[in-house]
């Protein structure tokens, strides 16, 4: 609810101020892209002065935009080497999991003493020392 009403009072009046501004320049300007010739026709677009406003608005957003994704690259890529290889650990547990039977699951003619059952222990919070189980 704070966040609807912070985009209110922020983007409620950069509108405003963008209309006005579109509305008191309507007039049409000449964008010359020869900076050694201004009066060559060629290299030059006609259009209302917001237009070219908006555009510049827009083309700054889009720049800043693929800077900073090339910038997070980095981060990224760890971000994905590290999903690989939280899986391929999960993998492993999971395969040691099922390697590892609890007391219940061994065979009736194979005694098991009480300090065999206290090494392999049944759950992956058990094999954490008391330290690290934080």
């Amino acid at each position: 609810m704070l966040r609807r009403i912070v985009n209110i009072v922020v983007f409620v009046p950069i509108a405003i101020l963008l209309v006005v501004l579109s509305v008191a320049n309507r007039h049409e300007v000449r964008l010359a892209l020869n900076p050694f010739d201004p009066s060559d026709a060629t290299l030059s677009i006609s259009g209302p002065l917001f237009a070219f406003l908006f555009l510049a608005v827009i083309v700054g957003i889009v720049i800043g935009g693929a800077v900073t994704w090339m910038e997070q690259g980095k981060h990224r890529r760890q971000a994905r080497v590290e999903a690989r290889e939280a899986i391929k650990w999960h993998g492993i547990a999971e395969k040691r999991a099922s390697v590892t039977q609890p007391a219940a699951d061994i065979p009736a003619g194979r005694p098991v003493s009480p300090a065999a059952q206290q090494i392999s222990p049944t759950t992956p919070q058990q094999a954490l020392p008391a330290s690290s189980a934080r």
